[in-house]
């Protein structure tokens, strides 16, 4: 055994290697060896997957000595994945190097007509087409509609968690998936990062609730196919809404970047999200001061991060179209402000009597357009 977990260690050596210029000297026999030790070291992650204390030496073998441990047992299972597509972006290797590793991406060795949905030649297919859609010259496009880069990129992190998600046993292999998913994020621009997390969390919630309205699974039995399809969903957004909440100031960013009727259709499908995305409103409108001379609220230091009038107040707004639950929790909470800062009946005083009177009247106003409705038909 101490062999073997001597041969796991150089993984991450292997890996390195792959993504270094060192490769320019390698020939087609080279790289069948590389290979080769890939596919050894997927055979072993098969070989251990249901065994978890032997899970859990070779993880702990593989993050020893790495300086950011994103390499675990899980990871021994895409290591053909992971040295393919290292060695895809690699403009060292030499062309007949090339030219074989594209053959074996192709035609891998024993392959099947039923292919993996993790096999080398999807991933590689699926980089070329993120390639493609990454191209400039598109006009801009908003999140509401999504475009297909964004979308591609969400399902294919959705992907990558559902997997883990599958084979994690062991809390130190959670950590582990923790740890991958923050260093996979932060490689990304903060605004790309939050808009991948936003989409994927929305295909999630938009998922779950088709599901729920569709009936039953495919065996008929809706109350269990529906449970077991929203405990995976909230298993998979478990990670992602931890990256989120986990950090006040990651979250405050989140929210001022994304507009408020994404993160109103968010805390409509995520109970965790709701409350703190009120309570960071309750700051920022608490950053607000009433200017006799203009008639309006505004920020009271310009410095500081936080929304305007105008933007907190479409904000609680897009909360109170939102789902019943959300629309009562979004007036609980406005009340108990409006009490809490005096519970005073008049504008100009309190910014949360006159934000609760502008959600009041909005509310009024589609209650009467409802009605009106009801007696024309």
């Amino acid at each position: 055994m101490e062999a073997v977990l001597a041969q796991v260690e150089q993984l991450p050596a292997l890996l390195a290697v792959s993504r270094s210029a060192l490769v320019r000297d390698w020939d087609a026999q080279i790289l069948d060896r590389a290979l080769e030790w890939g596919r050894y070291f997927q055979h072993l992650h098969d070989r251990f997957l249901t065994r978890p204390r032997l899970r859990e030496a070779l993880g702990r073998r593989l993050r020893r000595g790495q300086p950011s441990p994103l390499l675990g047992f899980p990871q021994l299972g895409r290591c053909p994945q992971l040295l393919g597509l290292a060695l895809l972006e690699n403009r060292a290797l030499p062309p007949a190097a090339c030219r074989r590793l594209l053959l074996c991406l192709l035609q891998p060795p024993g392959a099947e007509a039923d292919a993996d949905p993790r096999s080398l030649p999807l991933l590689a297919r699926r980089k070329a087409a993120s390639r493609l859609l990454a191209l400039p010259g598109g006009p801009p496009r908003s999140l509401e509609r999504t475009e297909p880069q964004l979308q591609a990129e969400a399902q294919l992190l959705l992907v990558r968690l559902r997997e883990e998600e599958q084979e994690i046993v062991l809390a130190s292999e959670a950590e582990g998936r923790q740890r991958w998913l923050s260093g996979v994020l932060e490689q990304l621009p903060q605004p790309r990062a939050f808009r991948v997390v936003a989409a994927a969390l929305l295909l999630l919630g938009q998922g779950s609730s088709s599901e729920q309205a569709g009936g039953g699974g495919r065996d008929g039995n809706s109350l269990d196919g529906n449970q077991a399809s929203a405990t995976g969903g909230e298993c998979v957004a478990g990670p992602l809404l931890s990256w989120l909440l986990g950090n006040l100031e990651r979250f405050s960013a989140f929210c001022r970047f994304l507009p408020g009727s994404l993160l109103a259709s968010l805390a409509g499908h995520y109970s965790q999200l709701s409350r703190p995305y009120l309570d960071l409103l309750t700051t920022w409108g608490s950053l607000l001061l009433y200017d006799p001379l203009q008639g309006r609220w505004v920020k009271s230091c310009l410095d500081k991060a936080g929304l305007s009038w105008e933007e907190l107040r479409e904000r609680f707004g897009y909360l109170c179209r939102g789902s019943v639950l959300l629309r009562e929790q979004t007036q609980a909470a406005l009340k108990l402000l409006k009490a809490q800062d005096g519970d005073f009946k008049v504008c100009g005083l309190s910014v949360w009597t006159d934000l609760l009177m502008e959600v009041e009247e909005y509310l009024r106003k589609e209650a009467e357009k409802c009605l009106q409705y009801f007696l024309l038909t």
